[in-house]
């Protein structure tokens, strides 16, 4: 793969190769299940997998054959499913069978016994009606489900056949002009979990998502471990794998695994692409979990409807049957049955502006990879199960775009950094510093080697081929890409290099740019084999394998074989930063004689460097989720495509809709269709900056809370704003109203039934009377005769205004057809003297609690005046000259000050006594929070003679970490306090701490760091202990504060402890921190 590299945007490259990738290898797929299918027994795996790797090469304008049209077709058209259930096909309209599997009489209509009587006959067959086939509940339930515009959200069905009894798990997904049912047996003792109880899918996954989302970020490797230890509790299978599929190529790789002892190891392996089909991958993102219960097991055949007018589609039925090259596959290295599921992210690369129809938007998708579990003897895992497995691997995928994230503003830190060195070391030794210095250009992206043409002279370093190798490929490039500035390749071979296999052995990729006529800079890279290694791939002595077999061994040495002549490929991101080395490069050129000049050019050109979107982005999202996650009240908020982005507890409580299911959906998808004419308005307006108030509109529930109906909500809505003061998105803020309009509707939308209510005499309906707009009585039911005395036609269009006893009273406004306010109902209860009396004490209760709150506002806001006085006094101070110890005041002065006001910001300690708050990634040194920690302690150890002895290496003091300083600075300087207090005066205080490093991959350390606070005396009291480790409710000032650098601790990773000993005490206080790799030098 090759690119000359036109002046276009990283993302919609990618996105182009990506398409143009996919289309040559779906045509590579289907020649090899051609040729396995013409071959039969006779298919040499090896030799195919090589060929059509070859003629990817040579693909020029990728684009659908004949051959690859009815690969394609039978693919989506097959008409045969695995015999652990049967399928039915139902016309829309009617519910009438348009096609059924051949086990489907059996199955569903014939009763249980060893010789069929002389009457018995199938029930079933093309024209039946589905709901003579079940009893009365299971056919309204199944009528009920088909009717709903999205059929598949009640799935799984329980239901019983009509003759047998027998249960079944219905699971129900629409095709084109038709109804796809697939029938799954249930087991006797799974019975009792109705429709309803297949919500237990979230319970059964519940232990597997908290472990994930407890899950420190910063470690792919960790976190697909996770994965595949918590799939392998859950499901029993005998091994698990995580599968990653490489997006340079497609090719995939093993990158996590774990086994039953005994079986091969497979992690490490990397294989071809085309042992995934495309097309395959296509249906993983359209079902995805996929079951096959036993490969060795006879497929059962689809009966369709000779009259109907199109074939059906089985694409996404569970029963689906896999095709026999994968099942030969599956056989050949043990696995008799497997459960997969798709790990779906968004795709990084956002989408041109180009559809014309923007009130549906779509992000963008990909196939990150797959879970694999498979087992070595058929094993079927029930509908609910696997339901919960595809909710875990939603979440697995969510973790999977922010690891990935993360690691995508490390390499663009780094590249960022790196280019600024090189910018130093071009303006004191322009051009040859770049590759005779430290940092040079090797350190801008990974290579093997690079070359620096300049003057007709070649500097190189690391792994290159030779001068007159490298003149060879200039005058290539010179002849046959004339009109480019730069070629990138992983294959030199492919590219069409006419001497690419005599480099081969040395180098297979390049990245090269040409910064003048007559001079070029180039990096290389080796083969990619060199650099892949797999413990499965070693042979047992007189082990041979047959090289005809599909295997994973036998994929492996194909990839290999594939990949010799290639290297890893160039992603958008290092390309993009060779452009911009190019850009400074030519302009260190052009003004070598006049450096003055050059080295402003090259600082202007870093600063169009900077991303200038990342801290408008980081701001807006912070903003949203600190909006969200504090508010008790229903919150939402969705982006400018009206994709949700927020939605928080209190919605989805009411909702019934998790956090994980409702975000990057449209909102139009989530609210009743009655309103979707509303929002559509609201949206627009919020969209232009207009502030909507009040809007009333009904949102769908899911799950548990479906059978309750939709939610009502008054929304008001305000757009959401960037730095820039663009509208990003809008934010909406509910008052649920579902209550009081559930007695509403009864009068209002269902004409005269509020009337039979009114004069109903249950003793359960309370006392109700409503008035018009000017007071005039229009209602007075039977319970407000009984308790007022007045008959109902002594009231009416009387004005109510006479004595008054003490009642509770709740309004709600009466609306016409129009939602007109054309009056009010009351609906009354007598209070109780017990009732006014607990209200009473509410009430006062309430006031001192506000009493408190306000005098706890006046209280930080007067803080922080006089705070930013300091904080000006030592800015000035700052710009004075000072001595070195000075300067470090006033820096410790600043770290206490950025503590202080952060502080004052936590005016929610229920989030971080709950593990909700946020903390920030900075970058710092121990030395820096450990003075200020004690700077906060001094004075008060001073005054008891106290002695603080500060025992870190001046290694560990100076270890540059990134994590959140200030909470770090703020739990050691409580810890440090809490000390002092309880040391008797004269003692001394030890502050200790290790540090050890986990690598978590080329450019980030987990850094995990214990302090060791010791104190000499009898230490803290029981009481103290308790409070800090949150066992007493009424906790003192100090305890909170303990418990709150607890909790802090816990967000990071970490724990407290506390130990006695003879005549001292010690805080173990433990935490999770990152660190980058230095850079080589």
């Amino acid at each position: 793969m090759s690119s000359s590299r036109p002046s276009q945007s990283s993302g919609s490259s990618g996105r182009s190769k990506h398409s143009a990738r996919i289309i040559a290898q779906t045509t590579v797929d289907a020649k090899l299940h051609a040729d396995f299918e013409e071959s039969g027994s006779s298919f040499n795996y090896s030799s195919s997998v090589l060929v059509t790797g070859a003629v990817t090469g040579d693909q020029q304008q990728p684009r659908f054959d004949k051959v690859t049209t009815a690969y394609l077709n039978q693919i989506q058209k097959g008409k045969l499913i695995q015999p652990f259930g049967c399928l039915l096909a139902l016309d829309e309209k009617t519910f009438k069978v348009i096609a059924y599997s051949e086990n489907a009489p059996e199955m569903l209509t014939m009763v249980n016994h060893t010789v069929p009587s002389v009457g018995d006959h199938s029930a079933l067959g093309i024209g039946t009606d589905m709901r003579t086939i079940f009893a009365g509940p299971s056919a309204a339930a199944l009528q009920k489900a088909l009717g709903l515009g999205e059929v598949s959200l009640l799935n799984p069905i329980l239901v019983h056949c009509k003759t047998s009894g027998k249960p079944f798990y219905a699971i129900v997904h629409r095709v084109t002009g038709s109804l796809i049912i697939d029938f799954e047996p249930v087991k006797p003792f799974e019975v009792p979990m109705t429709a309803a109880g297949a919500l237990q899918s979230y319970k059964l996954a519940a232990k597997a998502i908290t472990r994930l989302q407890a899950l420190p970020s910063g470690s792919m490797e960790r976190l697909c471990d996770t994965m595949v230890q918590e799939v392998f509790e859950l499901t029993g299978y005998d091994r698990v794998m995580a599968y990653k599929f490489h997006d340079d190529d497609d090719h995939g790789e093993v990158v996590s695994e774990i086994t039953k002892p005994g079986l091969e190891p497979y992690l490490g392996l990397h294989y071809p692409a085309t042992d995934i089909p495309q097309a395959a991958r296509f249906l993983f993102m359209k079902n995805k979990v996929r079951m096959i219960c036993d490969c060795r097991a006879k497929h059962v055949k689809v009966l369709q409807d000779d009259k109907l007018p199109f074939d059906l589609t089985l694409c996404g039925s569970t029963l689906r049957a896999p095709h026999s090259c994968h099942l030969q596959y599956m056989e050949n290295m043990n696995s008799i049955a497997s459960l997969v599921m798709a790990v779906v992210i968004n795709d990084g690369d956002e989408e041109g502006g180009e559809s014309s129809d923007s009130s549906q938007p779509q992000k963008r998708k990909r196939l990150w990879g797959l879970v694999v579990c498979h087992n070595t003897t058929p094993r079927f895992v029930p509908f609910p199960l696997r339901y919960a497995c595809e909710f875990l691997a939603q979440v697995f995928a969510i973790h999977v775009n922010k690891e990935l994230e993360l690691e995508n503003q490390i390499v663009e830190k780094n590249i960022l950094r790196t280019q600024t060195l090189l910018c130093d070391v071009l303006m004191s030794d322009a051009p040859l510093g770049i590759v005779s210095q430290s940092p040079n250009v090797m350190d801008l992206v990974k290579c093997d080697g690079a070359a620096l043409v300049y003057k007709n002279k070649i500097h190189k370093m690391g792994i290159t081929p030779t001068d007159f190798q490298i003149f060879d490929i200039i005058s290539w490039l010179s002849k046959y890409h004339t009109d480019s500035t730069g070629l990138s390749t992983d294959s030199l071979y492919d590219a069409g290099f006419p001497g690419a296999l005599a480099v081969g052995d040395v180098v297979c990729g390049m990245a090269s740019v040409r910064i003048t006529s007559n001079d070029m800079l180039f990096w290389f890279r080796s083969h990619t084999a060199a650099e892949i290694r797999w413990g499965g791939a070693k042979h047992e002595p007189g082990e041979k394998d047959d090289g005809r077999k599909m295997h994973p061994r036998l994929s492996f040495k194909a990839f290999l074989e594939v990949v010799k002549t290639k290297s890893v490929a160039w992603k958008d991101y290092e390309m993009d930063a060779i452009h911009s080395l190019q850009l400074i490069l030519r302009n260190a050129f052009k003004d070598d004689q006049a450096m003055d000049a050059s080295t402003d050019s090259i600082h202007m050109r870093l600063t169009e460097l900077k991303i200038e979107g990342i801290q408008e982005l980081e701001a807006v999202t912070s903003e949203m989720v600190r909006l969200i996650e504090t508010a008790t009240v229903p919150i939402l908020a969705v982006d400018v495509d009206g994709l949700v982005n927020g939605w928080n507890l209190k919605i989805a409580e009411l909702t019934g809709l998790p956090v994980d299911k409702a975000i990057g959906r449209h909102l139009l998808s989530l609210v009743e269709d009655s309103s979707a004419d509303i929002v559509k308005k609201m949206l627009y307006a919020a969209l232009q900056g207009k502030e909507e108030q009040s809007i009333q509109f009904e949102i769908k529930t899911h799950g548990s809370r479906r059978d309750s109906g939709p939610i009502s909500l008054v929304v008001n809505a305000c757009a959401s704003r960037s730095i820039g003061d663009n509208v990003v998105g809008v934010c909406f803020v509910a008052q649920d109203i579902t209550g009081q309009k559930t007695v509403m509707d009864k009068f209002t939308r269902i004409e005269g039934d509020y009337k039979a209510i009114l004069r109903d005499p249950n003793p359960l309906i309370p006392p109700i009377f409503g008035t018009d707009e000017f007071g005039w009585c229009c209602e007075w039911n039977p319970a407000m005769e009984k308790i007022s005395g007045w008959n109902r036609e002594d009231i009416m269009d009387k004005m109510l205004l006479s004595e008054y006893v003490e009642c509770i009273l709740c309004v709600s406004k009466k609306l016409d057809r129009e939602g007109v306010v054309t009056g009010v109902f009351c609906f009354l209860q007598l209070a109780s003297q017990e009732l006014q009396q607990a209200l009473h004490v509410q009430r006062l209760t309430e006031k001192t609690a506000l009493n408190r709150l306000k005098a706890l506002s006046y209280i930080r806001r007067q803080i922080r005046n006089p705070l930013s006085g300091i904080i000006f006094s030592r800015k000035m101070m700052e710009g004075t000259e000072l001595g070195e110890g000075q300067t470090q005041l006033l820096c410790t002065s600043a770290q206490c000050q950025s503590q202080m006001n952060k502080i004052l910001d936590d005016t929610d300690l229920d989030s971080i006594i709950d593990g909700y708050s946020d903390l920030e990634m900075v970058q710092f040194t121990l030395h820096e929070v450990l003075v200020a920690s004690i700077s906060q302690v001094t004075m008060k150890s001073n005054g008891k003679g106290i002695r603080i002895v500060n025992n870190l290496t001046e290694e560990t003091m100076s270890e540059t970490l990134y994590g959140d300083s200030l909470r770090l600075q703020q739990v050691l300087a409580d810890f440090l306090l809490m000390s002092v207090t309880f040391t008797p005066n004269g003692g001394q205080i030890v502050v200790a701490a290790n540090l050890t490093k986990d690598r978590l991959g080329q450019s980030v350390q987990l850094v995990h760091l214990e302090f060791r606070i010791t104190h000499a005396g009898g230490g803290m009291p029981e009481e103290l202990l308790s409070q800090m480790f949150g066992g007493d409710a009424d906790a003192s000032e100090e305890g909170i504060s303990l418990l709150v650098s607890r909790k802090l601790v816990k967000l990071m990773n970490g724990d407290v402890q506390y130990l006695r000993e003879a005549g001292k005490s010690t805080f173990i206080i433990s935490v999770e921190l990152a660190v980058a790799n230095k850079p080589r030098f």
